[in-house]
């Protein structure tokens, strides 16, 4: 998870669809806060599914790509995360 759009959009996918947390919760608002300072610099495919407002507010309750989807998956079963 190198880029901060991939690991918010899978960190908030483990966290609310999954309800398996990648990372602490005061981590995830630290991210959505870099992201915040930063958003101007950023690039990424799906950082269009993102807001301002959500990141202000710690959140995502959008749609999530497959490809999101997928990357969680495979990151859940290589650190043994489904217990």
């Amino acid at each position: 998870m190198k880029n901060p759009i991939a690991k918010y959009l899978m960190c908030a996918y483990a966290y609310y669809e999954l309800d398996k947390p990648l990372i602490e919760d005061f981590e995830f608002d630290q991210l959505a806060k870099d992201i915040l300072e930063n958003w101007d610099n950023i690039q990424h495919m799906h950082k269009h599914l993102l807001n301002k407002d959500m990141l202000v507010a710690g959140t995502y309750l959008g749609e999530y790509p497959s490809m999101v989807k997928g990357a969680v998956g495979n990151y859940i079963r290589e650190n043994n995360l489904w217990v």
